[in-house]
Parts: structure tokens; sequence; C-alpha cells
């Protein structure tokens, strides 16, 4: 007489087990018969197999050497093709391939089983899903098959599906008698947050960056404070067409202030948040204001989990829209306006060489020796009646390499080409200069009476580092 079998499979309540790689179980012990299942809509259904049917099952199940598990279980296939048996024949399979680490079987068996439709529980199809999910992160994530397989294309569109699926089956999954609601909400939590993240790093693979983005975003919608998930969303923004730069700055920012980041990977990603804002910047932006920028980036992303509308970093293009036609009497009535413009005209204008500045010195500051720079306390003009009426300097000039600079005169008008470095908006407005070179026609020969400037128009455009 045919006996019962219960099929144990992987319940909702051993899913972690899944994560951790454990993969199908077809346990069952060997004394026990299939016991009667249940169709789609959960009524009992006598089983469909003969005692030589189970018999055969069960003496597979009973090899321990996985060559010889396949080769049995190939034989039961062969000569049962439809039988009832077959969900735990190819937990068997994939039980015996896991043995092997041969990962694409694994993966077709567990897709063989999911593909017995409603000849199978909501459960065991979860679990086939799951299994091909699962097992596509171990096969990408080992050192031996992983750099081949991670550029798989067909095989991470096959685990977003398998992904996918599950995602779709798991709000079908009752909960086991046995398991209380907060342990069944916990499992369910951790089963979407694994689900999306293996589906997000398959798109990545799969350069289907947009369903990267969804799917990493899935994951910190249940665990914001992950760094592995806020970092790759990053990388995906900025794989898409055209990249989203801003999100993706917002997202790393978001892995450095992670609680769950170690000091190194804050550091580290820090560092490389840092050099991504340069490159988007063109390189032109001055070091104490890229660094203000990350901090404040840093410091905003570290309180809120969205980006905020109204944020922004201003990027090259931005910053050549406004060089162009720049000059710096322009530049200092942005900044004194201070507000939006005044704020992108000094990202724009920090760093930049501008030519021939003109103004009336007001103090000359000697270097210690012939070597030091000479400091030129200097009041900008642009007319005979600005020169005429400055006696306070706005600028303080550092000449680098040009020791003749130091016979220019008090209250005489000079031009300089220079770096603009730094500027201070309060209590009185105030321009920093660094590598300066005095125009060679305003040094005197020799200490005289001041010049007088004479009226040029607006003053030139600046030109790059």
């Amino acid at each position: 007489m045919i006996g019962t079998r219960k099929m144990t499979g992987l319940a909702m309540v051993a899913v972690l087990c899944l994560i951790l790689g454990n993969g199908l179980k077809a346990g069952a012990q060997a004394t026990q018969a299939p016991a009667a299942g249940q169709d789609a809509a959960g009524v009992s259904k006598a089983p469909k197999y003969t005692q030589a049917e189970y018999n055969a099952e069960q003496a597979c199940a009973a090899e321990k050497v996985p060559a010889t598990v396949i080769k049995c279980l190939d034989d039961f296939v062969a000569k049962y093709p439809n039988s009832d048996l077959l969900s735990y024949v190819y937990q068997l399979y994939y039980q015996a391939y896991n043995a092997q680490k041969n990962y694409p079987k694994m993966i077709e068996s567990a897709d063989k089983l999911a593909a017995l439709g409603d000849k199978v529980d909501a459960l065991t199809r979860f679990n086939a899903y799951f299994a091909h999910v699962n097992t596509y992160y171990t096969m990408v994530s080992d050192p031996a098959a992983g750099p081949a397989a991670s550029k798989d294309v067909p095989q991470a569109k096959a685990a977003m599906a398998a992904a996918a699926a599950a995602l779709k089956a798991i709000d079908d999954l009752k909960k086991p008698d046995n398991v209380t609601d907060d342990a069944w909400a916990k499992q369910k939590t951790q089963s979407l947050i694994t689900l999306n993240g293996i589906a997000a790093l398959a798109a990545s693979n799969a350069k289907d960056c947009s369903s990267a983005v969804t799917s990493y975003k899935a994951v910190l919608a249940l665990n914001p404070d992950d760094f592995t998930s806020n970092y790759r969303l990053g990388l995906a923004y900025m794989c898409l067409t055209p990249p989203q730069q801003t999100d993706a700055f917002w997202s790393i920012a978001r892995a450095v202030t992670a609680k769950s980041a170690t000091q190194a990977q804050a550091a580290k990603v820090k560092d490389y948040l840092r050099k991504l804002i340069v490159n988007y910047q063109g390189g032109t932006v001055c070091d104490s204001l890229t660094d203000a920028e990350l901090n404040e980036l840093l410091q905003l992303a570290g309180s809120a989990v969205d980006r905020p509308g109204s944020y922004s970093i201003p990027s090259a293009a931005d910053l050549a829209t406004a060089q162009k036609d720049m000059t710096i009497a322009s530049v200092i009535t942005d900044l004194k306006a201070d507000g939006d413009k005044g704020k992108l005209t000094w990202f724009a204008s920090c760093g930049l060489e501008f030519p021939e500045v003109p103004g009336k010195v007001i103090e000359i500051v000697p270097g210690a020796t012939a070597a030091d720079p000479i400091v030129l306390k200097i009041a900008f003009v642009t007319s005979d009646a600005e020169f005429d009426a400055a006696t306070t300097p706005n600028m303080d000039v550092k000449v680098v390499g040009q020791p003749e600079a130091a016979r220019v005169e008090k209250d005489g008008a000079i031009h300089f080409t220079g770096t603009l470095v730094a500027y201070d908006p309060d209590p009185a407005f105030f321009l920093h200069w660094d590598k300066a070179k005095v125009k060679e026609e305003d040094i005197p020969k020799e200490k005289g009476a001041p010049k007088k400037p004479v009226h040029k128009p607006a003053p030139k455009k600046p030109s790059g580092n």
C-alpha cells in the first residue's frame, strides 16, 4: 500500500536559508510516500503515480554522490517524463548540481520546477524563482565563475525575470500557522530586499540602468541606510542616458553617511565622490569651493533620504555659460548682489586668471626676502573719477616671481594679471589674488612720482587656469 509523503521544500519560515545559499531542499524520509497535493484552488487531489515511480524517486534521493544522483534522476525522467514526482526530482537535481557548483544547471533545475505551474503549490513556485535568483548571485560572486557570468547578458535578464516572478508571487503566500505575524513580516521584508537587490545587480550587469535604479530604490524604501545599495544606486544613475548626475551624487553621499558603512568604506567613497564632482564641474573650481560643496552635500544627505528638489550642483556647462562675457567688473557686481547668481558667479570665477585688472595702489607690503611674494593692497577702479576717490583697498594681490614690482608707488595706477582665489563678503567686500604679475609698463624704472591712470574700456575677460 502506498503510504503518505510530506513535501517539506523551503517554507517561508526558512527563506533565510535560501539567502545564505542553501538552495532548494527536497528533504523527506525515505520511508514516506508522496502525500495528496492541492490544486491551484487549494482543493485536495489524489497523487497520480505508481509504487514503482515512488521507489525509483526514493532510490535517487538515497544516493550520496552527486554524479550518481544526476544519472539516477536522468533515468527517472526518461522513464517517467510526466510524473507527479517531478517536483521532488527537480529539487534533487538542484541539490546535486549545487554540490558540483554547476550554477547553470542549478538555474535550469529551478526553472523546470517553476514551469510545473499549477502542478505545484504557490510556495514551491516562489522558492523555485527565489532559487534561480539566489543562484545567479552566488554564480556572479564566485571568484572562478563570476567574471564571465557577470558579462552574460541573457543570464542577467533571466535572473531579472525570475526576481520579478518571485516578487509577484510573494503576496500569494500564506503565513504558516506556527509562525508569528512579526516573524512572517520580517521574513517577507528580508526576501523583498534580497530579491530587489539581486534584480538590481542583474540589471546593472545587463546594462539596463533604468531597471537597476528602480530595483535599488525598492531596496532602499525598505532599508534606507544600506551602504551598498545607496552606492550602487548612485552608479546606476550615472550610467543612465543621459546621466542623472545630481541624483547620483546624492545617493553616493547617502552611502558615505550611512551608519552601516565602515570608516574605510566611507573614506574611500567620499574621495571618489569628490573626484566625480570635480570632473562634473570641469576641474576649474577652486579646491576650497569643492570641499565646501562636498561637505554641504554630505551634511544634507546625512539628514534626509530624498534629495530636495531645490538642491543642485552647477555643471561645467553651467559654469561655462556664467563665464561667457565675464569680466572682473561683472564678477564684483554679481558677488556683491549675492543670491544664486552670486554663488554661480563665484564658482565660475574662483581659480580663473583675469588679465589686466586695473587698480590704484593703496599699500605695498614687500616680502621678507627677495624670493618672497610682494603683496599689493589695491582699490579696483575703472575710471579716473573712481581712481581719484579711492582711499581704501578692496583687493590684496600676491605678486609672485616679479621683484621689480616692489617699485610701484603708493597711489599709483597699475594693471595686473592674476588668479582670483578667494573673497570676503563681510564685513567689507574684499578680493584675494594669487600668482599675479604687474603689467611691465606700469612699473616705474625707478622710484618716482605715481602715475595717473589712463581711462580704459571695461576689464578684459578671464582665461582658464
